[in-house]
């Protein structure tokens, strides 16, 4: 099995090193592209018509200049362009949970979406600030990979992709819980004003607001929590609607 591994932390983040430990200890053939810096709330953006650069940084191993997004992009189009693509794309393990509006804005999700785009199953991981992460942690994340991949036409689908957030220790309890709100970026600082141009800066963090059952609650309670997300985003208009639009018969 071919394995894929991007993050949006960069190259020599800690979360990314633990998934590729647990990624080894299940196939023999990984792949790592990853950005060569941090890449926080990235989303899914792609560069187009400008240079990417990629470094060779060990053997099946590559940085990437560009956004999360891109590394799925370069792999598929250079690195596996002639040869067997991953049958698994695995994002993470971002330091600090996705939850709420970061489904939209997570370069982590950014990566997982991008991989359903060519066809490829893909899970992306979070998890809480600090963990403690220790061997027992190691043995219940590749227990959890495993089950997934076992089940996998339970939960693989056209579009779709996995969003799980881990607490701070493993193993534990799973959940499905109900996407909160808890928006990022809601304010701004204002660092400097020269004439006409002012200088702003948005803070890293958020209000933490949580209700029960939702994401935020369940990590808190030490839950594993997964969720199935689609890049579809589509929900039907009444008819009445469509119909209003072309009773004018001068609207062809």
């Amino acid at each position: 099995m071919r394995i894929l591994l991007c993050n949006d932390d960069g190259i020599d983040a800690e979360g990314l090193a633990f998934l590729e430990r647990a990624a080894r200890a299940l196939s023999d053939d990984v792949w790592v592209v990853a950005p060569d810096g941090k890449r926080t709330a990235a989303g899914a953006s792609i560069t187009i018509g400008k240079p990417l650069t990629m470094v060779k940084r060990g053997e099946q191993r590559y940085s990437c200049s560009g956004t999360p997004a891109d590394c799925v992009v370069s792999a598929m189009s250079w690195l596996f362009k002639d040869q067997a693509k991953p049958d698994l794309v695995l994002a993470g393990i971002n330091d600090g949970r996705n939850v709420a509006e970061d489904l939209a804005y997570s370069g982590t999700l950014g990566i997982a979406r991008e991989a359903t785009f060519w066809g490829i199953p893909a899970i992306g991981f979070s998890q809480v600030k600090q963990p403690r992460r220790g061997e027992d942690d190691l043995v219940a994340l590749v227990q959890l990979l495993r089950n997934l991949l076992e089940q996998r036409a339970d939960w693989q689908r056209e579009g779709h992709w996995l969003s799980i957030n881990l607490p701070h220790s493993l193993p534990a309890p799973i959940a499905q819980p109900r996407i909160g709100r808890d928006k990022i970026a809601s304010s701004s600082e204002v660092v400097s004003t020269d004439g006409d141009e002012t200088v702003l800066m948005v803070p890293r963090g958020r209000p933490h607001s949580s209700s029960e059952g939702d994401d935020n609650d369940l990590i808190d309670r030490g839950f594993i929590c997964i969720n199935r997300l689609n890049w579809f985003g589509e929900t039907e208009l009444s008819e009445g609607l469509i119909r209003s639009f072309v009773s004018d018969p001068k609207v062809v």
